[in-house]
């Protein structure tokens, strides 16, 4: 016990609080990740739960998406996500790997560049 007959509080160390971007200010776009030889982008039109989605992609398919083992609790994906999606060997036009999900800044970048044609 310290001095005086009370008990020491355990020590915690205070949070920062996380910094928020101003209304008007806009991001700074570093790099936006652009799908390679064999990917495609999507959006996502829907979850089913078990990190697996619908997908409606770029080339007028809709796949099931599936978020491979390494990024799940990494990658959060919500409905309305533009997403590059690889697809399967077997099975390609029907399903697919989500390997990245944009921000909506990237996905409205996508967008005016003419990459994003779907949503």
């Amino acid at each position: 016990m310290a001095a005086g007959g009370r008990k020491k509080k355990p020590f915690r160390p205070k949070r920062k609080p996380k910094k928020k971007p101003a209304p008007g200010e806009e991001q700074q776009i570093m790099r936006v990740k652009l799908p390679k030889q064999g990917e495609v982008l999507g959006i996502v039109t829907g979850i089913m739960g078990g990190g697996r989605m619908t997908v409606l992609c770029n080339d007028g398919k809709e796949r099931m998406g599936r978020i491979p083992g390494k990024l799940k609790r990494r990658i959060w994906v919500r409905e309305g996500d533009a997403v590059i999606v690889r697809p399967w060997e077997i099975e390609g036009d029907k399903k697919g790997e989500v390997i990245w999900r944009y921000h909506p800044n990237e996905r409205r970048w996508l967008q005016d560049k003419g990459y994003l044609k779907v949503g």
